[in-house]
């Protein structure tokens, strides 16, 4: 059962139109093959289905990803890491998708054997959740917890529940909707989230920049946490009152964010993150551009 989802106020959708493709020819691989093989939807039915949900969500927000057909990318399961996430997570481990637009990592979870009732996903927007119910066809079978909250609200009583319980935090295309004073809030909370045992993990993708530093969205955007970003310029560059911050990271500065945010909590961390240069096709995405991946496993 679909449900109907709100349009929200003081977005520039006409800003944001050129983000709006047509449909493609046929999906990722492994996008179709999670709703064959998870939702038990037919071939021939996949990409009319996400065609239409793709209209409900774009209503909703009109994401970059959303309008590229982006929000079914998976991510968590190319992570080095994954191999030995799925296996904790079969041993009962708990694990949190934070920004997770429509939850389609926590579905590839279940469909790779994961333990649904131990899985767990926030986004800011509800409507986003309720079209990942549409979309995945399991709004009466899915036992995860999905759950509309605001990470900096570190007195949500969805995060309360979850303080110290967490073993695997994934933090996709994420961290890098932030500014760096930010960010460093968000990872207090997830800290605060996680399991204080050695061996807690927060994994995650996100934009970074060979010249690590603020930029800035122009315009009237859509923000929040959720996985789902617009193009931006190198901080000092726009003109105009409404201008969002954000921080693109290199390897060497998210490590010493991680010093940052360590010394700050009183916690340590060993942190793997890889750079790699942008192959993406986003337009107005600045030269320098990297993809980031990380891998921060608690020690203290």
């Amino acid at each position: 059962m679909s449900v109907e989802h709100k349009r929200p106020e003081g977005i520039n959708r006409d800003a944001l139109q050129s983000f709006y493709l047509p449909p493609p020819d046929d999906l990722p691989a492994n996008a179709r093959k999670l709703l064959e093989e998870y939702s038990k939807i037919s071939p021939e039915e996949v990409l009319p289905h996400v065609v239409e949900v793709r209209e409900k969500a774009w209503k909703v927000f009109p994401y970059p990803c959303i309008g590229q057909f982006k929000f079914l990318g998976l991510a968590l399961n190319l992570q080095p890491s994954y191999t030995d996430i799925l296996s904790r997570l079969k041993s009962g481990q708990k694990f949190l998708d934070v920004g997770c637009c429509v939850g389609q990592e926590v579905r590839q979870l279940v469909l790779d054997g994961a333990a649904p009732e131990n899985l767990y996903a926030s986004d800011l927007h509800p409507e986003f959740l309720d079209i990942g119910y549409d979309l995945f066809k399991d709004r009466e079978t899915l036992t995860s917890t999905m759950f509309a909250a605001d990470t900096f609200n570190t007195t949500d009583s969805n995060f309360v529940a979850l303080n110290s319980e967490i073993d695997i935090i994934w933090a996709g295309s994420f961290l890098h909707l932030f500014s760096y004073a930010a960010t460093i809030d968000v990872l207090k909370q997830l800290i605060k989230l996680s399991n204080p045992k050695f061996g807690s993990l927060i994994v995650g993708k996100q934009m970074g920049h060979i010249d690590a530093g603020e930029f800035v969205i122009k315009g009237s955007a859509p923000t929040g946490n959720s996985p789902c970003t617009t193009t931006s310029t190198q901080a000092g560059s726009v003109e105009g009152d409404e201008t969002t911050s954000l921080f693109r990271h290199n390897a060497e500065s998210f490590k010493k964010m991680w010093d940052d945010v360590g010394g700050q909590t009183g916690t340590r961390w060993a942190v793997w993150v890889e750079q790699k240069e942008y192959q993406g096709q986003a337009k107005g995405v600045p030269k320098g551009s990297l993809s980031l991946s990380f891998c921060v496993e608690r020690l203290s």
